[in-house]
């Protein structure tokens, strides 16, 4: 049993290092967003909005400022970035692209592990989209 208690204890703790230490694909999460529509899921959410070229940048600076946020890959003048947040306590990454073009900015804020971030992605563009829109 005691052996048992050992084997669990250090799957956990593989488990959350893999988490925590996991690198993020550029070509599987910095992916075109088709969307047309402001989408909620229970991984995440999608925003669309018209926008200009001042608003892309606005909401990169905002995203940017964000504890633990990183960018993965993209860039302004690609016209999509995507970012990796990662949780306080357990260091779960959670993607966020911007994409902007022709008029439209387009956001999608979604989970990497699990079914459910609690809203925590949607919150986070609407905190972003809010810093471009003047709340």
């Amino acid at each position: 049993m005691r052996l048992f208690l050992i084997v669990l204890c250090l799957a956990g703790v593989g488990v959350l290092a893999y988490i925590r230490l996991a690198p993020g694909d550029p070509e599987r999460w910095n992916v075109a967003i088709d969307a047309s529509s402001d989408a909620d899921f229970d991984g995440g959410a999608i925003r669309v909005l018209g926008a200009s070229l001042d608003d892309f940048a606005t909401a990169d600076a905002a995203l940017r400022t964000l504890p633990r946020t990183r960018v993965l890959a993209g860039s302004l003048e690609d016209g999509r970035i995507t970012y990796v947040t990662r949780s306080l306590a357990f260091g779960f990454p959670d993607y966020t692209t911007l994409q902007y073009a022709d008029g439209t900015l387009k956001a999608h804020a979604r989970l990497r592990f699990g079914r459910s971030d609690f809203g925590v992605n949607r919150e986070r563009l609407e905190q972003v989209l809010g810093a471009v829109q003047g709340r």
